[in-house]
Order: C-alpha cells, then sequence, then structure tokens
C-alpha cells in the first residue's frame, strides 16, 4: 500500500428488478471503471445480482438458479481485474436462503457473509425468505462451482487492511456487528445496503455510519440500492459514502438514475494507529475472541505500490476551511481559553492579570481572552495591566497597534522601556551591543519575564503567558523568558489557529477601532521584534524566514503528534496538501528543520507552565505529550535526509 492507503469505491449500479443477467452487465461495466481509477476494493449494494425489491420470488427456484449463473458470469467477467469486488446475492445452503455478501477476486470466491439482523418490522419483510448468519448449519458453501467459508464472523486481509462486512439492518442494532469485527482486527468496514428513503432518514444515516466508523477507528464503505428498484411502495435513492473515522471523503448523487462510483482512499496506518494510542479500544476483546473466533482470509496479489490520492489532504488541519465549521471552532476553542482562565482567577484569588502586550499576535489573543474571562467574573477590565516593553527591535506600528487596543478595552495601561536595563546588563556581561547574537536576543526576552513577574508581585497578580503551542513545538522560546508564566492561555493554541482566532474576533468586534486593529495585527510579520528595525522603521526579523512557515509546522505537529506518521509519510500528505504553494525542496527543508528543533526542545517543554488542552494535540508534559528531553532524533533525520 502507498503509505497506507487503499483505494476503495462504493458503487450505485443499473437493477432491473428480476433480471440477474442484466443486472450482472451493469456491475461488470462500473466494476472496470473502477479498475481503471486504481480501486482495489469495491463494494456493490445489498442483493444487487437480483434487486432488493423481489419480494416473494425470491422463493422461485429460477430466479435463485438465474441469480447463481448471474454471480459466475459476474466472477468471471471481473477475474482480470486487479481488485477485490463485494457483491449481493441470495445464496442456498441447507435448505435455507441467505442474504449475502460474496466476495471474490480473480476470479475466485473468497467468502460468503449472511446478513445478522433481519428486518421484519414495517415495511421491511426479509424474515418471510431469508435465515440469519446466527442459524446457518454449516460453516461452507458451494456455489458457483466455488467452495468458500459461510459466516459473519470473517476477515479479508489485504497487507494491513483487514475487511469484514455487515449488511444494512445490522448498522442499526444496538451493538453492530461492526463492532466485534473492529475489535477483532477488521480496520475498514463494509455495509452492503437496501435502506429506502424517508424525510429525514438519510441525514440520521449519515450520523450513524459517522458515529460508527468514529467509535471503531475505521474505514466505512457505504454502498445502498439505488434507481431501478421496484417503487411499489418504497423509494431507494442510492447511498455511496465512504468514511474514515467519523470524517466523510467520498460521496454519490442521491436520487440519480446514472450508475455512479464514489471513490476515495482509506489511510488503514491512521487507524492502526489511533487504536493503538487508544488504549480502551481493546478492551475485553481477548475475551469476546475465545468466545466469537474470526476466520481469516489473506486475499494476495492486489492493488500497486503507488496510488493517486483523490481525498482532499488539508493544509490547515487545526483551521476548518469551511466558514460555518470555522466559527464554530474558534467560539469553542475561544470558550476553553476563557473556562480555564476564569477557573484559574478564581482559584488563586488573583486581583489582577499581567501581561506584556507586543502588538502582535500570540499577546492580542491572550488579551481578548483576558478581557473575555473578566466581563464573565463582572471585573473590571482595569484588573487587566497591560505592559508595553519597547526594545531594540520595537516597531512604530505594533506599539501603536498594541496602545491603541489596550485603550479600547480600558486596561491598565504601563509602558516600560527594556532598553536601559539591557544596557547595562551588557555592560555586566561584557557583552558589545553590537553582536546581535543569542545573549542579545534573549536577554531582552527575559527582561521582560522579569518586569511582568514583578509587577505581578506588586498587584497581587498573575502573569498570563503569550506563548502558542507551534513555538513550544519548535523551541520557539527563550528559557526562563517568555517560555514562562503563571499560566499559559495559549499553550494549547497552534499559530495558524491563533491567527483564525484574531481574524475571527476582528469580525465578531462590534467595536469598529477594535476591529481594525485585530484586522492589522493579523497582517503582521510574525516577529519577537529583538533585533533593529530597517531603515524604513518595518520589522526586519521575521519568525517564518528563521524557523519556517507556520502553516507548515502545524501541518508536520498535526501528522506527527496527532497520527504518529513518520518523516516519509508526513512528506507525501505535505506535498498533496501544499502543492502549487511550496516545492518540494521547501517542505523537505523546513521538515528537517521541524524534526531537529522538536527533539532538542524538549527540556523546555517538560517544565512548562499550566495552560489547557485546547485542539486534539498537546504538548504538555502533565497530559498529552510525555517525552524524555534526551530523546534521539537521528532515524527522524535520517529519514528526512533520505527523501
Amino acid at each position: 500500500m502507498n503509505y497506507g492507503f487503499i483505494k476503495v469505491a462504493a458503487a450505485i449500479p443499473p437493477v432491473t428488478v428480476a433480471d440477474c443477467h442484466r443486472n450482472a452487465e451493469g456491475m461488470i461495466e462500473l466494476a472496470r471503471q473502477a479498475a481503471r481509477q486504481e480501486v482495489e476494493w469495491l463494494v456493490f449494494p445489498e442483493l444487487c445480482i437480483t434487486a432488493y425489491t423481489c419480494g416473494d420470488l425470491f422463493s422461485q427456484r429460477l430466479l435463485l438458479d438465474e441469480a447463481e449463473k448471474a454471480l459466475a458470469h459476474f466472477i468471471n467477467a471481473t477475474k482480470g481485474l486487479d481488485m477485490v469486488c463485494v457483491t449481493g446475492a441470495p445464496v442456498r445452503c441447507d435448505n435455507q436462503l441467505f442474504n449475502c455478501a460474496i466476495v471474490s477476486s480473480h476470479g475466485k470466491i473468497h467468502g460468503f457473509v449472511p446478513k445478522s439482523y433481519l428486518p421484519g418490522y414495517k415495511e421491511f419483510n426479509e424474515e418471510r425468505w431469508f435465515a440469519t448468519a446466527a442459524d446457518a448449519y454449516s460453516d461452507t458453501v458451494t456455489l458457483c462451482g466455488q467452495t468458500a467459508p459461510l459466516g459473519a464472523r470473517q476477515l479479508f486481509s489485504i497487507g494491513e487492511a483487514k475487511f469484514a462486512i455487515e449488511i444494512c439492518e445490522d448498522v442499526w442494532t444496538p451493538v453492530p456487528p461492526s463492532c466485534h469485527h473492529a475489535q477483532n482486527g477488521a480496520n475498514i468496514l463494509v455495509n452492503l445496503s437496501a435502506s429506502n428513503e424517508q424525510i429525514n432518514k438519510n441525514k440520521y444515516l449519515r450520523s450513524l455510519i459517522s458515529q460508527q466508523s468514529a467509535r471503531c477507528f475505521s474505514g466505512y464503505i457505504y454502498a445502498s440500492a439505488g434507481f431501478g428498484e421496484s417503487t411499489a411502495d418504497l423509494v431507494f435513492a442510492g447511498n455511496a459514502l465512504v468514511y474514515e473515522c467519523g470524517q466523510l471523503l467520498a460521496t454519490a448523487d442521491r436520487f440519480c438514475i446514472q450508475p455512479q462510483l464514489a471513490i476515495s482512499e482509506i489511510d488503514v496506518k491512521r487507524l492502526n494507529n489511533e487504536r493503538q494510542a487508544t488504549t480502551s479500544f481493546m478492551g475485553g476483546a481477548a475475551a469476546l475472541r475465545q468466545i466469537q473466533p474470526y476466520r481469516e482470509t489473506v486475499i494476495p496479489n492486489i492493488g500497486s505500490n503507488a496510488i493517486s490520492l483523490t481525498r482532499t489532504i488539508q493544509a490547515s488541519p487545526f483551521v476548518p476551511t469551511d466558514k460555518e465549521a470555522l466559527d464554530e471552532a474558534c467560539q469553542e476553542a475561544f470558550n476553553i481559553q476563557v473556562s480555564a482562565l476564569t477557573k484559574r482567577i478564581l482559584h488563586t484569588n488573583t486581583k489582577t492579570l499581567v501581561l506584556g502586550i507586543s502588538g502582535g499576535l500570540d499577546s492580542t489573543l491572550a488579551l481578548l481572552v483576558c478581557a473575555e474571562a473578566l466581563r464573565r467574573l463582572e471585573r473590571p477590565m482595569s484588573h487587566i495591566v497591560g505592559i508595553t516593553m519597547p526594545g531594540f527591535g520595537t516597531t512604530d506600528r505594533t506599539h501603536d497597534n498594541a496602545l491603541k487596543l489596550m485603550q479600547q478595552i480600558g486596561v491598565t495601561m504601563r509602558e516600560i522601556s527594556i532598553v536601559p536595563a539591557v544596557k547595562q546588563h551588557f555592560i555586566d556581561l561584557g557583552h558589545d551591543i553590537e553582536v546581535h547574537d543569542a545573549t542579545y536576543e534573549n536577554s531582552q526576552a527575559r527582561e521582560r519575564t522579569q518586569i511582568l513577574m514583578d509587577v505581578a508581585n506588586q498587584t497581587n497578580g498573575m502573569v498570563i503567558g503569550t506563548g502558542d503551542l507551534s513555538e513550544l513545538a519548535l523551541g520557539w522560546a527563550t528559557y526562563n523568558g517568555d517560555h514562562m508564566s503563571m499560566y499559559g492561555v495559549s499553550a494549547g493554541v497552534p499559530k495558524t489557529l491563533v491567527r483564525a482566532l484574531v481574524e475571527w474576533a476582528a469580525r465578531k468586534a462590534s467595536n469598529e477601532v477594535i476591529s481594525q486593529v485585530l484586522a492589522d495585527v493579523v497582517s503582521t510579520p510574525i516577529s519577537p521584534e529583538l533585533t533593529p528595525a530597517d531603515d524604513k522603521g518595518n520589522i526586519k526579523q521575521k519568525t517564518e524566514d528563521l524557523v519556517g512557515p507556520y502553516e507548515l509546522h502545524d501541518f508536520f505537529i498535526y501528522y506527527t503528534l496527532q497520527h504518529g506518521f513518520s518523516p516519509s509519510k508526513v512528506y507525501f500528505l505535505a506535498r498533496h496538501a501544499f502543492k502549487g504553494v511550496y516545492s518540494d525542496a521547501t517542505i523537505k527543508q523546513w521538515l528537517r528543520t521541524f524534526y531537529q528543533r522538536f527533539f532538542n526542545n524538549q527540556f523546555k517543554r517538560s517544565c512548562m507552565p499550566d495552560g489547557p488542552k485546547v485542539c486534539s494535540v498537546s504538548l504538555s508534559p502533565r497530559g498529552s505529550w510525555r517525552m524524555p528531553s534526551d530523546a534521539a532524533s537521528a532515524a527522524w533525520l535520517a529519514e528526512c535526509d533520505a527523501l
């Protein structure tokens, strides 16, 4: 598999009720189309060989004979295609009839999976014709001249991908078979369905499948009967859905009269990593396996080593692209920050909140969080002590924005220049002020932190940290300088989300001046402003020129920490996400920088202050990320160098 991806498809073929040969021909054509698009696993709807709505015709021997012939024709016609097909058909065995999924590839039948739960209520009458999987007398079936296993507890493996099948009603039950399938190793779940349409039913169905794929940390392929089924009493719209861990990857148009394919790639390695990291996932699985053993069939020679991705890889995994989803995410993140700070204020009986206001993104967001926390506590804004601390690199643009923002919010404003103190410090150290090295820069950061801590002592206050998660990941903070505070409200917020939050606040602000200031803060280059500005007074020291673009680093952070991916896979995904934005060489350069800085700076994260977890990724040493400060980065850097 290509970095763990397997290309799958849900098919909605044309269907004519009881015309098995015609149905098989339509399925063969769709299978050929799917093969041309590199599909490795193709799923058809429930009873697609006969059509689902045959009713009492299922008791007619001729229909069942024709179904077997059509199935044999389909299997023979697709034997030259390099993929697995899952087909729905009635299967006779031991004086019983089963509603089955048939798994085949290269002309060979690998297994028959009967439906476990048969609906016999309202418009459904399957109990009239079919037996359940639990009622099967034999564990093999001979059909189309081939003998293969029969049973619901079967796994079909292609490399790391392990498939298991449930049929329609199965997923609507309190404990679907797919729950047991997943704990027994299936990371991709398949559902052949024939669910009819009702107002609001489709929305509920999607929610059901989304939740099941999320709960089981699985991919989920759902193919449901479509146009051509009998409309005597019911309508079938043709649902083709592919999910992964609750996320919809692909779908087809409902109520379409044309055959359709919903194609995407499921990331099997991601699923396995998620399961391994969630230690409760396998709870009770060993005992269950002894009671209900599974059979596993290994399917060889499927797929190639390279497939093209059709699924979207979001360049900003922490920031939704949909406006409504973005607003919701920003409101949620802001509420988490504010609620966390509010609790800390009450617990410590703090009178003031002290923070340095630079006019940059991070301190702006921290100030907004502080203001909202005090508003909810019904305390005056004057209890915020905002301090500007001009240094050697402070520009008029950031300084003016800091002052305007504090004035509009109504905080207690102080300005304390760090220049005299730092100059004296250089004299004490014997450091040449013209040498703009780490000592030159870090002395300023530590002087600012000293001022904040001492003002907090003066005012019975708490220093609010302004650093963010991306800076913590890269170690882009002065140890015992801006690295330290009494509470870091943005420690769990990556830089791309910080920017999105300030933009959101600008749109939401009722005060026009505040809105304009926030908009200008967003457009200001990110900089610590520790080295002098250029001849025109503009920011010269730009962080992203030094450590790389934050949108790249946040992408690296997400896929490295959330999913445990290796550098080669992160690079593979980044190339897709940032195609046309960054060259391969640029991505490689900053990916190596990321791993080098991430490993080298764990010592800063090991003693970071408290701060709330906001996203799925956090670097708190007390919660989400526990890593030795002496861990070697050699293996990760070697893989980067080999790209």
